[in-house]
């Protein structure tokens, strides 16, 4: 008997051992998966970042202004944002967010555990799926931790959580609720209440009805999904939930509630964007955009700031003299063929702001921008750099100099005057106004092809050119805005000033940071550029010159020079006064040839006309000539006046040229010479 009770004891003690031992085994394990999970924890959070003023900057709007520093050019955006603070924003928002995204949030200090384990037991039994995001850590993860805010994972979580109790610190809960509404997203582009508002109701944040406010907070949960624009009944049945919500919570009345479920969205969406953010003048404006987004630029400006650091940039752009460019272009379409395209720089001369731009016809349809890109043959106006290279190396422009027709090179090549006119020996200076071609091919081989492209790059032409003779005839791409800068070079005394597009940036908080500087550099004595100033008028004031009565309206002393391009594909009148430099420019896009017998003479001459209006005259300064090392004969011409004005010249004789002639019999460049009119008046 005895035997089998101690039997039986032991087999209960056993029992109790084991099942000590299974307690104490799961204890263990217990306490090495916490233990895990602790080690777990702690290698997430190790390296948060830091919860600072730059966690929580919103991207910000760029915005470019013209001269006058009102007028809008563009807008630079990212996202539709534009951060309001709590006291521009309606209860209505303030308290059913709480309803909806975060009942206990003044509750919780970042973490809501009840509602963890709500939403726990909720799912675990088939209840509607809920999360647990507190709004605190909703903002942490659009924020601070927003480039891991599409991972699931119980690190994102763990991360998530940490940082929301270390915000709750930092922060109270209205700046808390504040920073949430002003970067949630809204859909449709929009982050933070006060851009949706705009966006859907085109009405400020602190205005927002009961319905309205309701409607916008029900988007975030899915913004896609809930876009009033795109989806207007699932938006709509949305928003009656949040008004359950906001009844439920007591924070609206019966009759508030009934009244809001009785509307409809009423939705009044804010105007579209204008294209690429664009408002005005959009030649300019886009090559103002395109060189501040350059790798290179001069203005310290990455693609970042311009479209989310909210910068203030302004411009060289005068409003008035652009529309007096785009209304002379408008004439000048309608005055030549269809198909024709027109373009126009113009300049200020004494500083480089480019006043006024257009690059073409229509920007949306074809946004190759002719002022600024890839540059055309200057035909005749390119001689104006022979010109200055020949008086800065000491050669009279009254001098004389062989312009018969042709000039046959020693390859057999030819090169003609325009319409081959027999010009006979001139001055230069009247070689400049009729544009002899043939005169001027032997005056760059007498000065020399590479003083010629040192000058021109000197004042203001970027394009690489070959050192061959043709090219005084204008056989080389330049564009209208490096022709604007070098000859605004002549304008200004020879001083040259790089273009300026940009005068200031600023930034969001006002400071400067980026300044022009207009100081210039002196690329030609004021001797040289103002005798090539002087032939220069004769251009437009001699009766057999190529662009004779096509100065300004006013009476404005002008100086300038025409071009044509190679079979008739360009036309140029290049020319300034003492304040304003203007390249016109005319032909086809596609380089087709077009009639030998337009020029850009009225383009030019009619916005010189509209810009200069009203302003007094004003003549160019009487320099001392510079030394030549020729003296200039005495000679007498007689002229016959044809085609004045027309781009046709004058045909003349005169007789041979004397001791102090510029002309040169020497071999020719190694460039070919076209055969027909390379390049016209």
């Amino acid at each position: 008997m005895k035997a089998r009770r101690k039997f039986r004891e032991s087999k209960s003690h056993a029992v109790v051992w084991g099942f000590v031992l299974i307690v104490a085994a799961l204890c263990i394990l217990l306490f090495r998966g916490v233990s895990s999970v602790f080690s777990s924890y702690n290698d997430w959070v190790a390296d948060l970042p830091p919860l600072n003023s730059e966690s929580f900057k919103f991207a910000e709007d760029s915005y470019m202004y013209a001269a006058d520093g009102k007028t809008l050019l563009a807008k630079f955006q990212l996202e539709k944002r534009d951060p309001v603070e709590m006291k521009d924003i309606s209860d209505f928002v303030k308290k059913g967010t709480v309803d909806v995204e975060d009942v206990r949030f003044y509750e919780h200090d970042g973490v809501d555990m009840a509602g963890i384990i709500r939403a726990v037991v909720n799912n675990l039994f088939g209840g509607a799926l809920e999360g647990a995001s507190t709004i605190t850590q909703q903002l942490v993860r659009n924020t601070a931790l927003s480039d891991e805010a599409t991972d699931i994972t119980f690190e994102r979580k763990a991360r998530e959580a940490e940082l929301a109790l270390e915000l709750e610190k930092l922060y109270s809960k209205e700046e808390i609720l504040n920073m949430y509404l002003n970067t949630i997203n809204y859909g449709d582009g929009c982050y933070g209440i006060q851009a949706a508002s705009q966006n859907y109701f085109q009405t400020d944040a602190k205005d927002l009805t009961l319905a309205q406010a309701a409607a916008l907070i029900g988007i975030p949960q899915s913004p896609t999904a809930f876009n009033p624009k795109q989806n207007p009944e699932a938006c709509l049945e949305r928003r009656n939930k949040v008004l359950e919500r906001m009844l439920s919570a007591g924070d609206i009345s019966q009759a508030q509630h009934d009244e809001a479920l009785a509307e409809p969205l009423n939705l009044n969406p804010a105007p579209e964007e204008p294209s690429q953010g664009i408002y005005a003048f959009p030649y300019f404006t886009s090559f103002v955009r395109d060189s501040l987004m350059q790798a290179d630029n001069p203005y310290g400006c990455t693609y970042a700031d311009l479209f989310e650091g909210g910068l203030k940039i302004y411009t060289t752009l005068d409003v008035e003299m652009q529309e007096s460019a785009e209304a002379a272009c408008a004439d000048q379409y309608g005055r030549m063929d269809e198909g024709l395209d027109a373009s126009l720089v113009a300049m200020d001369p004494t500083n480089g702001y480019v006043k006024a731009l257009v690059g073409g016809s229509d920007f949306y349809s074809d946004q190759w921008n002719i002022a600024v890109q890839g540059g055309r043959p200057t035909g005749s106006s390119f001689k104006a750099f022979t010109l200055a290279a020949a008086i800065e190396d000491g050669i009279s422009p009254k001098s004389t100099i062989d312009c018969s027709n042709p000039y046959t090179l020693p390859n057999g090549e030819t090169v003609n005057n325009f319409n081959n006119a027999n010009y006979g020996v001139r001055t230069i200076e009247d070689a400049t106004a009729v544009s002899s071609n043939t005169g001027y091919y032997r005056l760059i081989e007498e000065v020399g092809a590479d003083k010629v492209i040192e000058l021109a790059h000197r004042v203001g032409i970027d394009a690489d050119l070959p050192e061959y003779s043709i090219i005084t005839l204008g056989t080389e791409n330049i564009t209208p805005l490096e022709m604007a800068e070098a000859y605004s070079t002549f304008a200004d005394g020879g001083m040259h000033h790089d273009y300026v597009i940009i005068t200031k940036i600023e930034d969001k908080d006002g400071q400067v940071l980026y300044e022009a500087d207009t100081t210039g550099d002196r690329a030609l004595s004021e001797e040289v550029a103002g005798a090539v100033t002087d032939v220069l008028r004769g251009v437009f004031e001699k009766s057999y010159a190529t662009a004779y009565s096509s100065g300004p309206s006013n009476g404005q002393q002008v100086a300038g020079k025409t071009g044509t391009g190679v079979d008739y594909r360009d036309h140029w009148l290049v020319g300034y006064s003492p304040t304003l430099t203007c390249a016109a420019w005319i032909g086809n896009r596609d380089y087709s040839s077009t009639s030998e017998w337009i020029t850009a003479n009225a383009l030019w001459q009619d916005f010189m006309s509209r810009a200069l209006e009203g302003e007094e005259t004003e003549d160019f300064p009487k320099v001392k000539e510079p030394t030549y090392k020729n003296a200039p004969p005495a000679v007498t011409y007689n002229y016959q006046d044809q085609g004045a004005g027309t781009g046709q010249g004058a045909q003349g004789s005169a007789g041979a040229a004397s001791s102090g002639s510029a002309a040169s019999s020497g071999a020719a460049s190694a460039g070919s010479a076209s055969s027909g009119a390379a390049a016209a008046a």
